[in-house]
Formats: C-alpha cells, sequence, structure tokens
C-alpha cells in the first residue's frame, strides 16, 4: 500500500545505498548505513537533528565523499565526484535554503542552475509549460525579490524538473509553505511519483510524512535504527523511534497574567531589507507570563518586527516601551540590560557569527546580562562556563564548545541560540521561529523552555509560521500581513477559518459566520 492507501504495483529498485560510512574528526555522522528507493517511490528519511541526514543526502547529490560503502544507482556503481556528476546521472535536489538571487527574474535564475541553457526564449516557454503541466505556475519575467516563499520553491523545483530528474531530494520543503502550498506541493510530488520519479523526502511534520510517503527509513546518532510504513505509525511513534525514547507534550502554566511588560504602539518603520515589508501602524501589549504568538506567511514583516523589537531597527521612542519606558529609539545593549532578549530567524550571520566559536557566540549576545566582562576585559572563564551550561541544558549535539557555529547541524545550533537567549533571566523575549527546522524532541524541548520563562513572568513574542505551534503554546494570536497586525485575540475558541482570515489581512474585521 502506498501514502495513499492503494496497492503499490513492483517497481523496480533506483537506489540502493550499502553500508556507507562516513566521519568528521570527532564525530561519525553515518555508521553502516544502508537503505534502498524503488521507482515512483516517495520515501522518507527521518531523524533528529545531527543524525546523519544531510551527510547522507550530500553524498546521494554529489557534494561528500563517503568513506566507505557503497551506492548503486539505475543497476550500475554510482560514485558522483559532484553534484554536476549526480545531476547528469539523474539525481536533482532542493536545498531547504534556497540558492537564489533576488535581483534577477525566475528565468535568468533558473539557467544559473543549468549546465547548458537555452536561449531565453525558449528557456522561458519551457518553464512556463513545465511549471502548468505540474501544477506550479511561475512567470518567467518576475523578479525573484518580488515572490513569496512558496513561489520561490517552485523556482527551485522547476530548475530541477527541467533536467527530468529520476531521484528528486528534498530537503524540509514545506518549511515556509502556507497550508494551501503545501497541498499544491504534495499534489506535484505525487503527479512526480506517479510518472515514475522517486522522491527522498526530509521533514520534521510527521504528520505530512504520514499523509505523503510510502516508506521511511529513520536514522538515530548515523545509524539506521529503523524502517517503516509512516501511514501505519501514528506520529508520536515515528518520533518516538527517532529520539530512542518517550515524548511528553509541552505542559503550560496556568494562572493570572502580571503587568504589561512588552508595549507596541503605531509603530511604523520602513523595512531595511531589500525587497522587505514596511511594518505599518503595529500595535500591541503583552503582559508578564503571557506568550502572544503572532502567524503569517514568509515576507510579510516577521524579520521587521523582530529588529524592530531587538533595538536593531529603531523607532519613536514611545513606539516600544519595556515596563512602561520608551525604548523605541535605543539599540540592542539599552534593550538587554533592562531583560529583552531575542533570536532572529535567520540561524547563520544573524543569530550567530559562522566562523566563531560556541564560546564566542555565547560571548556576542551575553555579555550585557551575564556580566562576561571584568574591567574591561572579556572574562574568558566565565564565557566558557556560559557555552557550556548551554550546550548542556539544551543538549546541543557538539563535540565542544570550541567549534564553530557553521559545523552544527541547523537544528543544534537553534538549540544553541534559543538556550542562550533564554539563559539569561529575561524579562521579554522575541523569538522568529524558535523551532524551525528543528526535530520533533528538540521542538517540545524548545517550547518548554518558552514557557517555564513564560511562568517565571517573562512575557513572550514568538512568531512563527507553525500555526500547531501557535496553538499549542500561546495565550493570544494575531497576524502579520503586508506589515500589518491583527488586533490580538485570545487562542481559546480560535477556529481555523479565523485564522486563515487574520493571515489573509483581515485586520480589525468581524469573523462572518455563514449560515448561522
Amino acid at each position: 500500500m502506498n501514502a495513499t492507501g492503494q496497492p503499490v504495483p513492483h517497481r523496480p529498485e533506483l537506489l540502493r545505498v550499502d553500508g556507507v560510512t562516513k566521519a568528521y574528526p570527532g564525530v561519525v555522522a553515518n555508521s553502516d548505513v544502508s537503505f534502498a528507493i524503488s521507482e515512483g517511490e516517495i520515501h522518507a528519511l527521518l531523524g533528529e537533528n545531527g543524525a546523519g541526514k544531510s551527510t547522507l543526502v550530500k553524498m546521494i547529490y554529489g557534494l561528500v565523499k563517503p568513506d566507505s560503502g557503497r551506492m548503486v544507482f539505475r543497476g550500475q556503481t554510482y560514485q558522483p565526484s559532484e553534484p554536476r556528476a549526480a545531476r547528469a546521472a539523474g539525481v536533482a535536489m532542493v536545498f531547504q535554503h534556497f540558492s537564489l538571487f533576488e535581483a534577477l527574474n525566475v528565468a535568468e535564475n533558473v539557467a544559473l542552475g543549468m549546465e547548458n541553457p537555452p536561449p531565453m526564449k525558449e528557456l522561458a516557454s519551457r518553464i512556463r509549460a513545465v511549471s502548468t503541466e505540474y501544477g506550479l505556475p511561475l512567470d518567467p519575467s518576475r523578479m525573484v525579490g518580488d515572490l513569496s516563499a512558496g513561489e520561490r520553491q517552485r523556482v527551485e523545483i522547476i530548475r530541477c524538473l527541467l533536467q527530468d530528474p529520476k531521484l528528486l531530494i528534498m530537503d524540509e520543503p514545506t518549511s515556509v509553505l502556507t497550508p494551501q502550498e503545501v497541498d499544491i506541493l504534495f499534489r506535484t510530488l505525487r503527479q512526480l511519483a506517479s510518472e515514475g520519479t522517486a522522491i527522498l523526502y526530509i521533514s520534521h511534520k510527521l504528520e505530512e510524512i504520514r499523509s505523503l510517503c510510502d516508506e521511511a527509513t529513520i536514522l538515530r546518532r548515523g545509524r539506521v535504527v529503523a524502517t517503516c510504513t509512516p501511514r501505519e505509525r501514528s506520529a508520536r511513534e515515528m518520533a518516538e523511534l527517532m529520539v530512542g525514547a518517550t515524548l511528553t507534550p509541552p505542559a503550560r502554566a496556568g494562572g493570572d497574567k502580571g503587568a504589561v511588560a512588552l508595549e507596541v504602539a503605531g509603530l511604523s518603520v520602513a523595512s531595511p531589507i531589500p525587497f522587505g515589508t514596511s511594518l505599518k501602524d503595529v500595535s500591541f501589549a503583552v503582559r508578564r507570563g503571557e506568550v502572544l504568538g503572532i502567524a503569517g506567511v514568509a515576507g510579510n514583516g516577521q524579520d521587521e518586527l523582530l529588529l524592530a523589537l531587538s533595538g536593531e531597527l529603531k523607532s519613536a521612542s514611545d513606539a516600544v516601551k519595556i515596563d512602561g519606558i520608551g525604548f523605541g529609539d535605543m539599540g540592542p545593549n539599552a534593550r538587554r540590560r533592562v531583560g529583552l532578549v531575542a533570536a532572529p530567524e535567520e540561524r547563520l550571520g544573524h543569530a550567530a557569527a559562522p566562523d566563531m566559536s560556541l564560546v564566542e557566540n555565547a560571548l556576542l549576545s551575553g555579555v550585557v546580562r551575564k556580566g562576561l566582562t571584568r574591567a574591561g576585559f572579556i572574562d574568558w572563564t566565565a564565557t566558557q562556563d556560559f557555552a557550556a551550561r548551554i550546550v548542556q541544558a539544551f543538549d546541543v549535539r557538539t563535540p565542544g564548545t570550541h567549534v564553530a557555529a557553521r559545523a552544527l547541524s541547523g537544528g543544534n545550533l537553534q538549540k544553541f541560540v534559543v538556550g542562550r537567549e533564554l539563559s539569561q533571566s529575561p524579562s521579554v523575549i522575541v523569538i522568529n521561529q524558535p523551532t524551525w527546522g528543528v526535530d520533533a524532541a528538540a521542538a517540545a524541548a524548545i517550547r518548554q523552555a518558552i514557557l517555564n520563562r513564560a511562568a517565571e513572568g517573562a512575557a513572550v513574542v514568538v512568531i512563527s509560521q507553525d500555526l500547531d505551534e501557535l496553538l499549542e503554546i500561546a495565550d493570544s494570536f494575531a497576524a502579520l500581513n503586508g506589515g500589518r497586525l491583527t488586533k490580538p485575540r485570545p487562542v481559546q475558541g480560535l477556529t481555523v477559518e479565523e485564522i486563515g482570515l487574520m493571515m489573509g489581512g483581515a485586520h480589525g474585521m468581524e469573523v462572518v459566520h455563514h449560515g448561522a
């Protein structure tokens, strides 16, 4: 049976990975990994952050060479020396982080990813034809900077499909998509599978895996620990196979909320980000002990809101108040001194300096509140202790605090960044995408840590595209659309219809229940 419950005919094997091992100094990324994918199969690759998924697909795509073991593709020994060789063999990959140039149009971006692109007019015609055939319509002349996150993903997918791949690898493909865009993507992937294309699918969203995938291979600490048919397992069962332990959902503390700790009134600022979205008259208040969840499709002002709250983007003094005092025209350090901490969405380059060690990254934002200097000099012993406590408390998988931030997997770096901020006894917390690209166990731990800080009296703003996450931890809910924020509403009793209207820009509008 496949993911839709239909009988699956016998299909020829497309790719076999046999006993593949890859080690780096201090860590074995993959150890004796074996699995197979058939033609037309949608195969999930599951595991915690640091389980070895990324290394494995990099070997399949020719970015990394295995130390031992072998791969067989379409009946032939397969040893791609580089991605170009993998693409020539029929393997394509859509990465989690898009590699697109915003100042170029769709056709120009597609051409850059092709070995021998045809003339631009012919390419534009092919893009229109292929994108329409697979239900992902694209205008080849549109600038990528004007596209939504979902449309940008279409560019990456169409670029792959123009190569006529036999195996398509997708890494966290729905992390930036709306529910409607996810439905469109899944229809496309099912169509590709029906035509014989195999899909290797990496995601932490286990209900999506259950809906879409035929089979799953589960990795833990670099080894294959289980295989299963996702539709025959619950999301919880698969999550527990991934982590090797029983999971408990986050527990939200009840009780009355305290005084307003963060107040935003009439916040309007121009976006400093190319192709960004300016904030327009944003207003809300968050009490001590309260979690405000802010939803929205990517590119509607989320990054700008975090910049304005953290102090990286200044505004009128009274536009941002902390405990009744205007801080809108103050920078990040002034806000940190009074207890506001912030964790942006972009891990490498914004939340963390890629080439600095974890100790140095702990210093960058912890120096103000953790007292990591003495008489103007850095207290390296205290800084190292701070970094080590973060690693231990948030289960950051790393050989040590001396390693560079870029050496960590995305999920482990996310745990470090969030842990660094939550470990500073904050009174106001602002986090954008707290569990983006993080496995089920780590996501539950991060959400519980956020709720624990709220229970201790912190006012929390969580900006996220994960509606399930917001509904799980938030007390009140608002949505950003085009730089405007809807009026916050209590989460209790909020319907999916109302959430959809709020995300679509129903600012201050009463929801009309048809047929009432």
